[in-house]
């Protein structure tokens, strides 16, 4: 069984994170959220999460990390040292990162470096913020072992681009109709 992660500090935007949990979920991908601030994670617009398990309780490697915006949550994933390392070494490793929003700018290239020849999609504005990397409109974009997109209103074709490249497109397009996704 695939295995995902979906990394939560305080801030995040709650339909960026969540609708990839479900999503993933409904596909038979195993995904736990990390509490990065703790066991209880308070989103951008005040939902509080119960989080799985805190970032200091993660041990077995996993498949997928997703990596949330939400402008206060993205700059709380960048500024924590564990987080930055576990993204790049999960990353250079080859394993499959996932970031919405202001995540792939903001955590992905300024804390992480890791935007740097790759093509991308985030929110409108931030790609001001990305030297060496190749701004795409898309509302989604796939590029090796990242997957980038736009924001909150993308979260349904971002999770089922998560869930193409982990269990393939069969899945993922079983799972657009079962879910009336739109877009895809």
């Amino acid at each position: 069984m695939k295995k995902a992660l979906v990394l939560l500090a305080d801030g995040f935007e709650e339909v960026e994170a969540l609708t990839p949990v479900d999503y993933l979920r409904r596909a038979g991908i195993e995904v736990k959220t990390v509490g990065v601030s703790g066991a209880i994670v308070e989103g951008g617009h005040g939902i509080l999460v119960r989080a799985d398990m805190e970032l200091s309780e993660l041990s077995t490697p996993v498949d997928c990390l997703v990596v949330p915006g939400g402008g206060k949550g993205a700059d709380n994933l960048a500024a924590n040292a564990a987080v930055v390392d576990l993204i790049r070494r999960h990353f250079f490793s080859g394993g499959l990162v996932a970031a919405i929003c202001a995540a792939p700018a903001v955590v992905l290239h300024e804390a992480c470096g890791i935007l740097s020849g790759r093509s991308f999609t985030g929110f409108p504005g931030t790609e001001t913020r990305v030297t060496g990397a190749e701004f795409w409109k898309d509302r989604v974009v796939v590029d090796g072992n990242l997957i980038t997109s736009r924001a909150a209103g993308c979260s349904g074709e971002f999770a089922y681009a998560i869930v193409e490249a982990l269990v393939g497109k069969a899945a993922a397009d079983e799972l657009a109709d079962r879910v009336l996704l739109a877009d895809r």
